[in-house]
């Protein structure tokens, strides 16, 4: 069966996939028509995909190097593989969360606007999140459209936040839901790190802003000045008109790309329901700065 992309709009952001069966090989046609569906609408869903750990794994590496995951604050994974993260509100006996339950903090976090990734050097490129069990109600994900948001800024903005480079952190983001508890072991592996402020999206040539609850200050700003920019930005590029919410059911995969979008959960009754999504993530080629200006000895990483 041929692939069919079912586009929300041919400018918005969104689009189903129909004619693949997740199950069964991906053809490089395929995976070509796939690449192309998400380069141009950034969040492309896969309906009805019943399909295990092993072929979201296999499906997966075809776009690019798979991520390993970073426990947070789980005591025990639930999950065998190290390339799929838990994006779930249970635990490794299968038992709902507790209110105490440091996962649970640490979930809080995904409720906040975020880009995957961007706090580590070299950032997500795509995220694949495929749907186990869902609550009756509530739990969406909104995703924002971060080259739609760009475009519509006005022309003395994009000159302003042309050279701008900011300093991402997941302490930033987790602070900021009341998370601190981090271990020795994270703080080693996953230092502040500098990405730029607006991206060139390489698969659509289209520019895009880098923003996100990672984001913690603009280097040579003061810090609150670099603050106040980086929440005005995130107000602007999450209106309605930038933003598709997508409610889930059970099967559905859902592919964004980090690259250009920012994306939160949505709160549901979690003491009481279950929501349990597997999450695969294809790592981008290199840091944002680097990508951009190659190596800047001396760029300073705190405020002047």
């Amino acid at each position: 069966m041929t692939v069919e992309i079912l586009a929300r709009s041919e400018n918005l952001l969104g689009a189903q996939v129909r004619g693949v069966d997740l199950r069964k090989p991906v053809s490089p046609q395929d995976v070509a028509a796939i690449t192309q569906a998400i380069n141009r609408h950034a969040v492309i869903v896969f309906p009805g995909q019943f399909i295990t750990d092993e072929e979201q794994l296999v499906f997966s590496r075809q776009f690019g190097k798979l991520e390993r995951r970073t426990s947070y604050a789980r005591d025990k994974e639930r999950i065998e593989h190290e390339e799929i993260n838990d994006i779930s509100n249970i635990d490794y006996e299968n038992r709902l969360l507790t209110p105490g339950d440091r996962q649970r903090a640490m979930n809080d976090g995904n409720l906040l606007w975020h880009t995957d990734g961007t706090f580590k050097h070299i950032p997500s490129m795509l995220s694949m999140l495929h749907a186990r069990e869902i609550p009756p109600e509530a739990g969406e994900t909104e995703f924002a459209d971060m080259r739609a948001a760009y475009d519509a800024l006005p022309q003395k903005m994009k000159d302003e936040l042309e050279d701008l480079i900011v300093e991402h952190s997941v302490y930033r983001s987790r602070s900021q839901v009341g998370f601190a508890n981090f271990n020795d072991e994270v703080f080693a592996r996953l230092p502040p790190v500098q990405q730029v402020m607006i991206r060139l999206h390489p698969g659509s040539g289209r520019k895009s802003l880098c923003l996100a609850s990672h984001a913690d200050y603009v280097i040579g700003w003061p810090v609150e000045k670099g603050r106040k920019l980086l929440q005005d930005l995130i107000v602007q590029a999450t209106q309605p008109q930038f933003v598709y919410s997508h409610r889930w059911s059970v099967g559905d995969l859902v592919i964004w790309d980090n690259r250009c979008t920012m994306h939160r959960a949505r709160p549901y009754d979690d003491l009481k329901h279950r929501r349990v999504m597997h999450r695969t993530t294809v790592q981008d080629i290199a840091n944002t700065v680097e990508l951009r200006y190659g190596k800047v000895p001396g760029l300073k990483s705190a405020q002047q």
